[in-house]
């Protein structure tokens, strides 16, 4: 994560850069300047500073994996032995080494974690999930795999237009 430098005002037009952006990342500044009323000059300048100032995390291309390498994609809910800050750190920390979990998220109701995964076939996504669940020392009690059989709707960026934006 960046750390936020300084404080930008999150006025009307910052909003609509960031709302813009978070889909359209690859959007020239000229063509964002256009859809924001500002001048290209004007419009770099308040982008450098919603970066400098940490909103924008980082810079991500969606792939169409199914064109270009053989992949299974799978939702895996973990559930501990203990749900106490130390264990959960142990765990956290050993799932944020391992590129193939792309999102981890602490969860309610009977899973502790839901971990979104792609591995290279059935066989590889076993391996890995063995590789968590067989360190004692992570707690893991129960696993559940979800494995993804077809995406009719992918994640498309949060809808910034829907939500209550904070006040600086």
């Amino acid at each position: 994560m960046t750390a936020r430098t300084k404080n930008v005002k999150l006025d009307a037009i910052n909003r609509k850069i960031l709302t813009i952006t978070h889909t359209r990342s690859d959007i020239s500044n000229q063509e964002l300047a256009s859809l924001v009323g500002l001048s290209n000059s004007a419009c770099f300048q308040r982008v450098r500073s919603l970066k400098e100032a940490g909103y924008f995390l980082s810079f991500n291309t969606d792939l169409d994996l199914d064109r270009m390498v053989e992949h299974v994609l799978a939702y895996v809910e973990f559930t501990l032995t203990e749900n106490s800050p130390r264990c959960r750190e142990k765990f956290e920390a050993a799932i944020e080494d391992i590129v193939e979990f792309m999102d981890c998220v602490r969860v309610t109701g009977d899973s502790d974690y839901v971990c979104f995964t792609c591995c290279s076939n059935i066989q590889e996504l076993n391996k890995l999930i063995d590789s968590v669940s067989g360190r004692e020392e992570l707690g893991v009690r129960h696993v559940t795999t979800r494995i993804i059989l077809d995406r009719p709707k992918w994640y498309l960026g949060y809808p910034l237009e829907k939500l209550h934006w904070l006040e600086d």
